[in-house]
């Protein structure tokens, strides 16, 4: 199993980046500890656990240039470069990134819109993605907000849902915190590590059915 990691706030050691640290030790440590059933292609028992900074990639916005429309490819030769094929590799994807005017961060949006690649292959020219008989790919949202209420989160998991769809993923988790706004706050939170490292841990364990 490769799980991908994308810490996607602005600032390295902040509260998304501690809470994806503890769901990819969560998942590592399960994984390690986890009885092998039987022999199976399909094996979760290991894991291969890979974390990305966006801050570090150079990744520029979407220029709506249409090029993957006709070609299947981005015309845009930056990290994105990189990241495309660990995206398609990944058999679970967790994308952590704080909330700023109540949507996700730029460094996280910027990614997802150039992601709009994989649409055009399956919506324009019809090609397969994902090769078929594959066992089910999972995505995971981890987010913080400084503010309260019902609707903090609400716009980027609508992004999100569409996001994972596109990359032929279930949505298969969220980890959200309001009221975390300092750097590191989240040390203090009576349950969010220990939720984290739970969440990661269930991920490591989940079956490799084919959807």
């Amino acid at each position: 199993m490769y799980l991908l990691g994308l810490s996607c706030s602005p600032r390295q050691g902040g509260n998304t980046d501690l809470l994806l640290d503890e769901f990819l030790r969560g998942a590592s440590e399960q994984a390690a500890t986890a009885p092998i059933q039987k022999p199976s292609l399909d094996n979760r028992t290991t894991i291969r656990i890979e974390k990305l900074y966006a801050s570090d990639l150079n990744i520029q916005p979407c220029t709506q240039c249409d090029y993957c429309a006709t070609h299947g490819t981005c015309n845009i030769q930056d990290d994105m470069q990189i990241l495309y094929p660990k995206l398609l590799e990944a058999d679970g994807l967790v994308l952590a990134a704080p909330i700023f005017f109540m949507f996700c961060c730029a460094q996280a949006k910027i990614i997802i819109d150039r992601c709009q690649v994989f649409w055009a292959r399956q919506h324009y020219l019809g090609q397969e993605l994902i090769e078929k008989g594959r066992p089910l790919r999972r995505g995971v949202f981890i987010s913080v907000g400084a503010t309260h209420g019902p609707k903090v989160f609400a716009g980027s998991q609508v992004t999100m849902k569409w996001f994972f769809h596109t990359l032929q993923m279930q949505y298969w988790g969220n980890l959200l915190f309001e009221g975390l706004d300092a750097k590191s706050a989240v040390l203090d939170h009576t349950t969010a590590l220990k939720e984290a490292y739970g969440l990661g841990g269930a991920l490591a364990q989940a079956d490799g059915a084919q959807p």
